[in-house]
């Protein structure tokens, strides 16, 4: 395979690991039979347009932040993880990057609770 002559959209390349992840997390979940790539499509795209009518540029600087709300919207609407899970561990994620020094990988040190997997 080959690499595209010209550059994806500005904010769109991978920057960090997690964007990767979050991607292949989607398609994991779409493998999985756990969503649709309708259902995918429909969330990121309903997370976008979200966003832009609140004044978010359209310019794809926040493209990954747009994939992790259609995860978390997705995740909780199919009842994969409950609400109270997924804010526990966005607590652990932030707590995780608040003590990660400066150009190191975010380790996040808590395993999930059992009913998380």
């Amino acid at each position: 395979m080959s690499r595209p002559e010209k550059p994806g959209p500005v904010g769109t390349e991978f920057t960090e690991p997690w964007q990767a992840e979050a991607l292949a997390l989607s398609i994991a979940l779409q493998d999985s039979g756990h969503i649709t790539p309708a259902e995918w499509s429909d969330a990121l795209n309903g997370e976008i347009e979200k966003a832009r009518a609140a004044g978010d540029p359209a310019d794809g600087t926040t493209y990954y932040q747009h994939v992790v709300g259609a995860l978390e919207r997705l995740v909780a609407n199919k009842g994969l993880l409950g609400a109270a899970a997924l804010d526990e561990r966005r607590r652990d994620w932030g707590e995780a990057y608040r003590r990660t020094p400066h150009g190191h990988p975010v380790v996040l040190t808590k395993p999930a609770a059992e009913g998380e997997r």
